[in-house]
């Protein structure tokens, strides 16, 4: 039986190769509208972030994810990142 491989992402923050189930994508759109990416299927730049709150909490104090979506990230989607990984 043929083995199927798996997609790998790189976490902006952390530069870990992880499978793709275990990132969130964080994507801005054309007209500079950002989003959460559930489906990983959003038209637009993305930036895999691992799925931790801890991540979440640098990117948001370093700003790294605004340079690699080349905009400024607003704060809701930080908060809407937080509220994913609460119980963790």
């Amino acid at each position: 039986m043929k083995q199927h491989k798996i997609p790998l992402r790189r976490c902006v923050i952390t530069n870990e190769r992880l499978p793709k189930q275990e990132m969130i994508r964080v994507v801005r759109n054309k007209e500079g509208i950002f989003s959460v990416d559930l489906t990983g299927k959003l038209n637009g730049r993305g930036a895999y972030l691992k799925k931790t709150k801890t991540v979440i909490l640098k990117a948001q104090k370093t700003k790294k994810l605004d340079r690699h979506l080349e905009g400024s990230v607003p704060e809701e989607i930080y908060n809407e990142l937080l509220n994913l990984f609460e119980n963790e």
